[in-house]
């Protein structure tokens, strides 16, 4: 029955999808509370980014963590996301701290619960003060959270109405002053600025009744309070003191003295660079208002960028808006628009209206610790100190609104593992568990109470979420993919990158050992991620890149074959597997693991004898079983499984088909047919034999491992011993590069290199030695070298005894063959004597091999033709009585004999080697030799327990040039 979705259905279904979570009907069109408070970035080319990522599809729960992944892959995604997350929760934590101190500073200073009399104490007294006050702040705002989303955009609504109630005040103020400026003193001693904390009047002396007598500030820089016999500071004595007037207002023109820069080192005193003043120096004292910090713009940025990280606020409660397509791109870049001309007018009026050593005084010396901002603000300095505490608070409620529901995307895609219990949520949709875990994450940061070590760090993150929102767009643009439609058309690509350069720029100017770290716990969540294996086919960026790449690489390697220096094993590795689809040699994919160490090609195949449409799903579980294999065994590579009528053609099959491109096997590694002497089958050697043939034809290296079972495990490692070479005939390099890749894996490690070469009589010796030994030297190979000699001899008894019992074995299995499918009728005839039966002859994998040997027809049986079988039968007795007093042919003589006398030699030097390579002869070219050629490979291999079979694919593979 087709259960596919008529197209009615499912457009209904896709018309009416919503990403509101079950149950969250409670939650109001978030899209229009808060976009006014958001923060703008340096530029707006991540708000553009981002807007047209948003409008590329649904945006369900997760913000830019869903944006990034869905278009760079969950490691990336998890990484970047998860970072952002801390920042966010941190940034949450900043915020309260900041509304805490405009509390205990500005508001209600009696309500401080520590107090210190001591200055050195004070500021103690005063952290511990924001972490109780903080802790119970953050409390509050997470039971505000936890009751719902709606009551969190109430009192966003209450937040926004007083921060621009604040803005207003700012303007009035700064008009009010170009007509009627604020009395704001500011005490001058020459041209430098006085700290007002400490003295009781602008004047280095005051009027007590009618005497005149020196004031707090004359003992500050004099040595005596008298007049006389007095010893005071040079710059005192020389220079006066003054008051100006620290806000002189719009109409002053002060905007020529505050136009351009100038960064001061630390410790500097701060000046009035009009004010003249006497060239002298004089001691620095503690009354001057000096330079904090160093000042540069590097450090400028810093100090400004976290009150512009607010971009991503909508974003992160995608899930929460009715229309995340169409409120994330206008809500952002208008919040942008207005907080840019906010922020850039408000820095335009200060300028204009206050002095620069006001501006320039961090703590507020020079005013008494006096809001300079607020004496500014009409009507009254209030609205400034309430605000900018709303201002704090909306902006921590925010952060604690949407770090949960970042943390819960995260965990809901599951590629964080112990992070799965975070993605469950209440009946209305709030993410419980990952609003108590940024609660947690939060009061470690209260608990600091001084962020300014922190700060920098969450400042890297949400560059570094900046960044990679650009590099999604950009990303997705130049690949062009087919599901890169956003509405939002007002982008490039150009903007992308340049969006991202600036964000990576910006972590390095700030600060680049914070931005090696912040990248550092990125690189570390992406490896975790990797590692757990997070298989998410997201249709992400990344694999559009890769396919991109290998699409371009695959058509540069089209353009001619690898140069020899660059040429390794490309392995196509032929599995057998049993009738429960188990394979049947694994350890031949252990040896593969080994000899490629994670570098090429590595493709497995196999064959499923069978009709395609009937064992597609075999063919998929088999697939699915040598792949865990494969990762079982570490081995980085395809698979491919084929479903073929018979076995050779599917193993031809692959053979000629698999790779792509210039990516393709060189090589072919294969098992030894173990058992086929005592097999009436002839189908495993002859497949054997046939994939040889197919092997050297297609001009491909094999390697035949004989013995598999006996190799080592990848939990195997040799301590000591020898990898035996024998270079009898010269195939492009193949038995040289082999040992030396082998010894690349831990296994092989630690065993030594051994080439034998045989010489004949004819043959110096010693000079072949020494040629071999400067061969492996420029071939950078460390090897023991040592050259065989095999003189000519009689042919043994023993070498006709083996020939002629070859032979032997050859025509009494064919005459076995012939007579196999008489004896099956025989057997049916006992059984059923009377009856009259059809018989379909035992055919094997390869009929047209065996076709002279097996009947193809059905034919009825009778007592007349059982008669003449019997007579057929007794002829071939007669047969086997002959092979007894044959003569075994010569040229199958002098094969054996070679064979007998190198097995001799090789079993006698080698015998104890952990691996034996050998030059594998081709097969003959007559097919009626197939058998024989089996038999002198067995005799050539006898007595050894590790053997691996080379032949070259008639290429050289090594150089001894760089």
């Amino acid at each position: 029955m087709d259960t596919r979705p008529k197209v009615s259905s499912l457009l209904s279904r896709m018309a009416n999808y919503t990403n509101l979570t079950q149950g969250a009907k409670e939650h109001e069109e978030a899209e229009n509370i808060s976009e006014g408070k958001k923060k703008p970035t340096k530029t707006m080319l991540t708000a553009i980014s981002m807007s047209a990522i948003a409008t590329n599809g649904v945006v369900p729960a997760g913000g830019s963590y869903f944006m990034i992944s869905r278009a760079l892959g969950p490691e990336f995604g998890g990484a970047v996301g998860l970072c952002f997350y801390l920042g966010t929760t941190f940034a949450a934590a900043m915020y309260i701290l900041g509304a805490i101190e405009i509390f205990l500073v500005y508001i209600v200073p009696r309500a401080a619960i520590f107090r210190s009399d001591d200055a050195l104490k004070e500021s103690a007294a005063m952290l511990n003060n924001m972490r109780v006050y903080g802790t119970a702040f953050l409390v509050l705002l997470v039971l505000v959270v936890f009751i719902g989303v709606r009551y969190v955009n109430k009192f966003a609504s209450l937040f926004l109405a007083c921060v621009i109630v604040s803005i207003l005040a700012i303007y009035a103020g700064a008009i009010k002053s170009s007509f009627a400026p604020p009395h704001f003193p500011v005490c001058m001693l020459g041209n430098r600025t006085l700290s007002s904390r400490h003295i009781d009047i602008c004047s280095k002396t005051k009027e007590i009744g009618n005497m005149t007598v020196p004031s707090k500030l004359w003992g500050f820089f004099c040595n005596s309070s008298q007049f006389f016999n007095a010893t005071c500071d040079e710059y005192f004595v020389h220079n006066n003191v003054t008051s100006i007037q620290g806000i002189p207002g719009l109409a002053s023109g002060v905007i020529t003295e505050n136009l351009w820069s100038n960064y001061l080192p630390k410790g500097e005193i701060i000046e009035k660079p009009s004010t003249k003043s006497s060239d002298v120096l004089g001691s620095l004292s503690h009354e001057y208002v000096l330079v904090d910090i160093t000042a540069s713009f590097t450090l400028l940025v810093g100090i400004f960028f976290p009150s512009v990280t607010g971009i991503m606020a909508g974003s992160n409660r995608s899930g929460d808006l009715k229309d995340a397509q169409k409120s994330i791109p206008i809500g952002t870049i208008l919040a942008i628009l207005t907080t840019s001309f906010v922020y850039l007018s408000n820095v335009v009026l200060f300028g204009a209206c206050i002095e620069g050593v006001v501006l320039r005084d961090k703590f507020g010396d020079a005013v008494k610790g006096n809001l300079v901002v607020g004496t500014l603000s009409w009507p009254s300095p209030w609205v400034i100190v309430i605000g900018s505490f709303f201002s704090t608070c909306g902006a921590g409620l925010q952060s604690l609104t949407g770090a949960p529901r970042l943390l819960q995307a995260i965990a809901k895609d599951n590629i964080i593992p112990f992070l799965r219990v975070f993605g469950h949520s209440k009946a209305n949709g709030e993410p419980t568990w990952a609003l108590l875990l940024t609660a947690a994450i939060a009061e470690l940061g209260i608990l600091i109470a001084s962020l300014d070590l922190v700060a920098p760090i969450l400042s890297m993150f949400f560059l570094m979420c900046y960044l990679f929102v650009n590099l999604a767009c950009a990303l997705q643009t130049l690949l062009r993919t087919p599901n890169w439609r956003p509405r939002f058309r007002y982008y490039h690509w150009a903007l992308s990158f340049m969006g991202m350069s600036i964000c990576l720029a910006l972590m390095f100017i700030s600060s680049w050992y914070y931005a090696i770290v912040a990248m550092v716990i990125a690189g570390m969540i992406y490896k975790y991620i990797e590692y757990q294996g997070a298989e998410k086919e997201w249709g992400d960026g990344i694999r559009g890149l890769s396919l991109s790449a290998a699409r371009f690489a695959l058509l540069r390697l089209e353009e001619g074959p690898p140069h020899t220096k660059n040429w390794r094993p490309q392995l196509l590795v032929l599995l057998k597997l049993d009738e429960d689809l188990h394979v049947k040699h694994p350890r031949l994919l252990t040896f593969a693991s080994q000899l490629k160490a994670g570098k090429g090609l590595t493709i497995v195949g196999s064959v499923i004898v069978g009709n395609f449409l009937e064992n597609y799903g075999e063919a998929l579980a088999a697939e699915q079983t040598i792949k865990h294999l494969m990762e079982g065994e570490k081995v980085k590579g395809f698979c491919q499984l084929v479903v073929a009528a018979k076995l050779r053609e599917g193993i031809s099959h692959l053979i000629q088909s698999c790779g792509l491109g210039g990516m393709k096997h060189n090589t072919v590694v294969m098992g030894w047919p173990n058992g086929w002497r005592q097999s009436e089958d002839a189908r495993a050697w002859k497949t054997f034999i046939g994939t040889v043939r197919v092997t050297t034809a297609a001009h491909l290296a094999l390697l035949v491992a004989k013995n598999i079972s006996f190799f080592p495990s990848n939990l195997e490692q040799f301590s000591e011993g020898n990898i035996d070479v024998w270079w009898i005939v010269h195939d492009g390099g193949m038995l040289m590069l082999l040992p030396f890749l082998l010894k690349q894996h831990k296994v092989w490690r630690k065993c030594s290199i051994r080439i034998f070469t045989v010489a004949q009589l004819e043959d110096n010796s010693i000079q072949m030695k020494k040629d071999l030994a400067t061969f492996l030297y420029h071939l950078r190979i460390e090897a023991e070298v040592e050259v065989v000699e095999m003189h000519d001899s009689d042919i043994s008894a023993y070498t006709y005894e083996r020939t002629l019992m070859m032979e032997q074995r050859s025509q009494m299995l064919r005459q076995m063959r012939l007579s196999k499918t008489e004896r099956d009728r025989e057997a049916q005839l006992v059984k059923d004597r009377n009856s009259m039966l059809r018989l379909t002859s035992i055919g094997s994998d390869e009929d047209e091999e065996t076709e002279t040997y097996q009947e193809k027809v059905h034919m009825t049986w009778t007592k007349d033709k059982y008669m003449a079988s019997r007579g057929q039968k007794a002829k071939s007795m007669e047969g086997f009585q002959e092979l007894l007093n044959m003569r075994p042919d010569q040229s199958n003589v002098r094969r054996m004999h070679t064979a007998v006398k190198l097995n001799e030699v090789i079993v006698n030097k080698s015998h104890e080697a952990k691996l034996v390579l050998l030059n594998m002869p081709g097969p003959p070219r007559n097919p009626e030799g197939d058998e024989n050629y089996m038999e002198f490979l067995e005799v050539l291999t006898e007595g050894l327990e590790r053997v691996l079979l080379v032949r070259g694919g008639g290429s050289e593979v090594i150089t001894i040039y760089s």
